[in-house]
This record gives structure tokens, C-alpha cells and sequence, in this order.
């Protein structure tokens, strides 16, 4: 029997009892021995007391990291919800705002867009802020500063018709095939690539890479739906229960 389990449901046995009852100070070496041995003979009859413990032991984590996740949230909500720099879409006047922590070479975070797509035209009823994220090598870099240079010079609708080619992408995170994306795109391509490497740029992901790290935020996709932290990849329905949820409050 792993260790582990059995020490983990010795803690939420613990956690139930009041402090004196768990006082082995006060046994002698021969009761100890019997209260070991009543334990071992005990959870050897009744090996489903040990997962129903690490199921306690678990939700009461869960909900201690979702109370931190949410002063997390609380105090960073300027930088995650008003950022100037941040494309917004969906419905500006949605009731719920979902962030997107993403890169463009994540897997996972380019399966997502059909779910997040999917969400907001099911529910009409939600904003959506993209957070450019690259953590992913020197071509995140890339992408990201070519999509942020592409809002700053020529706008939000040239910015969401570069992140959704982004997504998609196949070729190379270059200039030369920023150059040919964007020209496919019908954008000014020399105006977009020569501001990619601007200290406007680099403030942008610089600042979206503090906000991560003040979020406990290491991986892609990351998702905040109000107060609440959704880390990794979440399928249509488990985000649009969680809107419910959130709404029914």
C-alpha cells in the first residue's frame, strides 16, 4: 500500500478530530504499536477508506487554491480586464469577461479556438480578452510581436484577421513569412514587420509575462472567467457550464 495514500488519509482523519485526539505523546511504546497495527489491520478491511480520505484531503485543496486564485484575480483585475493594449471581442457589453493567456505554437491552445468560438456565439453574452503569451521559444516571440505590431499599426480588425492566420499557421515564424501572411492578409506589411522589435511591443509582452507570473500562470492555454482561474484547455461545454455557474451566484 503506497505510503503516500495511507499517510494522506492519516492527515484527513487528523484534520476531523480535534488536536488532543492525535496526541501520541501520551502512549506508551506498547500502545503505539497496537494503535499501528489496529490502523494497518483497519485500512487492509477497508482500503476505500484511504481513496474517500485523499478525496477529502483533495476538494479541501482545491477549494484553498481557488480562494487564492481569486485574490489573485482581484488584486491583478486592472491589468486583466482594462489593459488598453488587449484585443477585445465577443460582446463588449457581455455580462461575463473570459481572458485567454495563449501562444501561437501551442497545441492546445490552437484547438481552443474553436471552443472559445464556439462559446461566444452560443451565449452572445460574453467579452473576450486575448493576452499575447509566448513562452514557447524564440518563434512565440516572433508570432506575438508580429501580431501586437499589427494592432498597434493598422487596428483591432487587422489584429483578430492576423491571430486567427496565426492559429493556423503553418509556416515559418520569420519575417519573411510574416511578410507573405501579411500581404495575403492585404496589410502593410513593411509598416507591421519594421515595428515588431519596438519598445511598444516589447512593454506589452513584458507586461502580459508579470501579469502571468503575479497569476501563478505557467502554461497555455490559461483562461480567468471572472474571479475564477481555468488553467489548460477547456472543451465548449465545461466553460459554458461555468459562465452558469458564475451567473447563477
Amino acid at each position: 500500500m503506497p505510503y503516500r495514500l495511507v499517510t494522506a488519509a492519516l492527515l484527513a482523519l487528523g484534520l476531523a478530530l480535534p488536536a488532543h485526539a492525535l496526541d501520541l505523546s501520551t502512549l506508551s511504546e506498547a500502545d503505539r504499536a497496537i494503535l499501528r497495527d489496529e490502523i494497518r489491520a483497519y485500512l487492509l478491511e477497508n482500503p476505500e477508506v484511504i481513496m474517500e480520505a485523499v478525496a477529502v484531503l483533495e476538494e479541501r485543496q482545491a477549494a484553498g487554491q481557488a480562494e487564492t486564485d481569486v485574490a489573485l484575480v482581484r488584486a491583478n483585475s486592472g491589468a486583466l480586464f482594462d489593459a488598453p493594449d488587449d484585443w477585445t471581442g465577443g460582446n463588449p457589453q457581455g455580462d461575463i469577461t473570459l481572458v485567454e493567456f495563449m501562444d501561437y505554437r501551442c497545441g492546445y491552445c490552437r484547438r481552443a479556438v474553436a471552443e472559445v468560438e464556439g462559446l461566444l456565439d452560443a451565449d452572445g453574452n460574453i467579452r473576450l480578452i486575448l493576452k499575447e503569451f509566448p513562452i514557447l521559444g524564440p518563434e512565440s516571440v516572433a508570432a506575438s510581436r508580429f501580431a501586437i505590431a499589427t494592432k498597434q499599426v493598422a487596428g483591432d480588425a487587422a489584429y483578430k484577421s492576423v491571430h486567427d492566420a496565426l492559429m493556423s499557421y503553418t509556416g515559418a515564424m520569420n519575417v519573411a513569412g510574416f511578410t507573405r501572411l501579411a500581404d495575403a492578409l492585404g496589410l502593410d506589411a513593411n509598416a507591421i514587420t519594421a515595428a515588431m522589435d519596438s519598445d511598444a511591443v516589447t512593454e506589452v509582452i513584458a507586461a502580459n509575462h508579470a501579469l502571468a507570473q503575479r497569476l501563478r500562470i505557467n502554461g497555455t492555454p490559461a483562461f480567468v472567467m471572472e474571479d475564477r482561474m481555468l488553467r489548460g484547455y477547456l472543451p465548449q461545454e465545461h466553460m459554458q457550464q461555468i459562465a452558469e455557474d458564475i451567473r447563477a451566484q
